[in-house]
């Protein structure tokens, strides 16, 4: 929850000084946004690389476990193309870009703004957030009614980080591998699938 509105206060900060001119128009008008991207997608390489027994755990996985983040992209995608019948004026590839961030707001944001433009881009940011923070807040009441994979298919891609402490209490500490294992696929397919449906 803390990150999330971090993040969010550091979004309104951006705005609000874009709207006093404090910004400085090279931001604005240059490639700073792609050397931005190409950052983020250096430490996402970097956090996958530095936990030494990632492999090991991953071989422990039960089989059946490995089709969760596809039901997780494949669940987020139809839903998306759903409630696209419900939005005037948006197409569905538009609202599947936006929820092909899976959760990964900072990432998917930058991706959507690039390819489709200012607007797109910060309803991927706010709707990706609000997945982070319903995980966050919502998980008990998940594990009741849905069983324990729910909030680790809710997380996406923040499964292996900021939801993973809330999701090992309420879904129990042998869920960790499984959680940290779906947030790794999500989080590597974003990249892909934003620009698969931007590109639409």
């Amino acid at each position: 929850m803390k990150g999330s509105l971090i993040v969010v206060s550091f979004f309104a900060l951006g705005v609000l000084c874009a709207l006093a001119g404090v910004v400085p128009e090279r931001f604005v008008s240059g490639n700073f946004s792609f050397y931005a991207l190409c950052l983020l997608m250096f430490c996402v390489g970097m956090s996958i690389g530095s936990s030494s027994d990632s492999l090991s755990k991953f071989k422990s996985l039960d089989r059946r476990m490995l089709a969760l983040p596809l039901m997780t992209i494949a669940g987020t995608l139809a839903g998306c193309a759903v409630i696209s019948l419900f939005i005037p004026g948006r197409s569905i590839s538009e609202c599947m870009a936006i929820g092909s961030g899976l959760g990964y707001y900072s990432l998917s944001s930058i991706f959507i703004t690039e390819y489709m433009g200012t607007e797109p881009g910060i309803v991927a940011l706010l709707s990706n957030i609000m997945r982070e923070i319903i995980t966050l807040v919502g998980a008990p009441l998940m594990v009741r009614y849905f069983g324990k994979l729910a909030p680790i298919s809710c997380g996406g891609a923040t499964s292996m980080d900021t939801t993973l402490p809330i999701i090992t209490a309420v879904s129990g500490s042998e869920m960790a591998v499984v959680s940290i294992y779906n947030g790794i696929v999500c989080d590597f397919s974003v990249p892909f699938l934003v620009t698969l449906f931007c590109s639409l």
